[in-house]
């Protein structure tokens, strides 16, 4: 039993991390274990987890399972999970109280978690303490070994802990069943050492470290010959691609060598501020297939409060780059994410954000109240923020955001703009959805043989969220 560790997770050396290509290896014995058996993977958190589940899915497929999206199918109950906010917690378990009542009616049923969460040591404690019946826990950096982790659960009948507390290493070709036909997510990256205040990802993800250029260039270079149209770059911090390896070659020479393949769409998340370069700026005004769309997360616009977080940018700066980009990017459209109520913030300190907020007129962001993660520096600092000005303030915030969201999607009113079709719309069989090359989700009312192509359409009808729109017939 491998269980984490808080004070391992913390150490950064300066090991270079390995590169490992053969370390996904699945025996014949292993290969029918899932025969006649059905799998169900419930994925929390962010476009990285989402990329993780592409993996397990096919590492299970190898394994000869076929998925299920009902529950009550599965023999075999995945978690892949998130721990940046309490919520998605509290979402967790609440899920693995269901997963048990199955497992009481159905003896074989394996149920297991794996992702951010079970890299926490204060959740593997809860649940060796509480949750003795569940089967397997494996962590972010050992997704490989996934054939053997569920191998030894069911020969030895008890639950099967194997969670990697380290800086981490690269592994490269294990193999993805992707979520779309037309456009992928791409690791370039792993980890982070920014050390924000307040987030946990260094400890569940391991120390920043970047893929081989050639590895990355070759995996683009296959989607584009499958024909599909769109990637995304991944990593917790992407614009810091290439500062761990003793090379030039940094995002912005990746950048351009991605936009040269000649995929159709490459789009990149999650920037931060203190790496966005000036360079990076001038490649993506430079290629046209590099889309118009960044997401830079403010957290705060109070020098004080982002100096509290770790953030180790200013309001002007943060400002600057805003500027940089408009002015390189005018049809550009800039999203981000805010917190509030973080521990010492005051009225005056949140109407700083809002001053930002004013100032940067978002096209959208994702707004939270401060969640308190265990083993981070915040989580010690005394939280002195009512619950009730916390939610005054998101509430506040939130209505600029809306406004200022409705604004700059009605600028998109009568215009034409393309739109790659992605698939039926969740709300409407008859609509099609997909995405503008500024990440505007639109709407569309047509054939399904448009699903999978890039379609000019007009834009008729304009909402907070969303548009409605009309494939303009060449």
């Amino acid at each position: 039993m491998l269980v984490p560790s808080l004070k391992e997770a913390k150490i950064r050396t300066k090991k270079e991390s390995i590169v490992k290509v053969d370390e996904y290896k699945i025996d014949d014995s292993l290969k029918k274990i899932g025969v006649n058996k059905k799998y169900f993977l419930k994925t929390y958190g962010c476009q990285m987890n989402e990329h993780d589940s592409e993996n397990i899915k096919a590492i299970l497929e190898d394994m000869s399972y076929t998925s299920t999206d009902d529950m009550e199918e599965a023999d075999l109950i995945l978690l892949n999970t998130c721990a940046i906010r309490e919520n998605a917690h509290n979402k967790v378990f609440g899920y693995l109280g269901r997963a048990k009542n199955l497992k009481e009616r159905k003896k074989n049923v394996l149920v297991g978690i794996c992702g951010c969460m079970a890299q926490e040591e204060v959740v593997v404690n809860k649940i060796l303490k509480d949750y003795k019946w569940m089967d397997i826990v494996f962590g972010t950096h050992n997704i490989h070994n996934l054939p053997n982790i569920l191998n030894n659960a069911i020969e030895k009948q008890k639950l099967e802990v194997e969670v990697l507390s380290c800086e981490g290493d690269i592994i490269e070709n294990i193999p993805v069943k992707r979520d779309s036909k037309y456009k992928a997510w791409i690791n370039i990256m792993y980890g982070c050492d920014k050390f924000c205040t307040y987030c946990i990802v260094p400890y569940t993800r391991g120390k920043q470290r970047s893929r081989r250029k050639e590895f990355i260039l070759e995996e683009v270079e296959q989607l584009v010959k499958d024909g599909y149209l769109e990637v995304t770059l991944l990593g917790q911090n992407v614009n810091a691609y290439g500062k761990d390896l003793d090379t030039d070659y940094k995002m912005e020479n990746l950048l351009e060598d991605v936009a040269k393949t000649g995929i159709k769409r490459v789009r990149f998340v999650t920037s931060h501020p203190w790496d966005f370069t000036d360079n990076m700026i001038e490649v993506i005004k430079k290629y046209d297939n590099i889309m118009p769309y960044i997401h830079l997360p403010l957290q705060s616009g109070s020098d004080r409060i982002l100096k509290l977080m770790g953030r180790r940018y200013t309001k002007e700066s943060y400002l600057e780059l805003y500027r940089k980009l408009k002015e390189a990017l005018p049809y550009s459209s800039i999203t981000t994410d805010i917190i509030v109520g973080f521990p010492g913030e005051t009225e005056e300190d949140f109407k700083e954000t809002l001053d930002v907020v004013e100032k940067c007129k978002y096209d959208s962001a994702f707004t939270f109240i401060f969640s308190p993660r265990e083993g981070t520096p915040a989580a010690k600092m005394e939280d002195n923020v009512s619950l009730e000005e916390k939610q005054d303030r998101l509430q506040r915030l939130n209505e600029l955001i809306n406004k200022y969201s409705k604004e700059a999607n009605l600028k998109y009113e009568g215009k034409t703009v393309p739109v790659l079709i992605e698939g039926v719309s969740e709300k409407d069989d008859d609509t099609l959805m997909g995405y503008t090359d500024t990440m505007k989700l639109v709407n569309v009312k047509c054939d399904k043989k448009y699903i999978g192509t890039i379609q000019n359409v007009e834009i008729k009808e304009v909402k907070t969220w969303s548009m409605d729109g009309e494939i303009k017939e060449n």
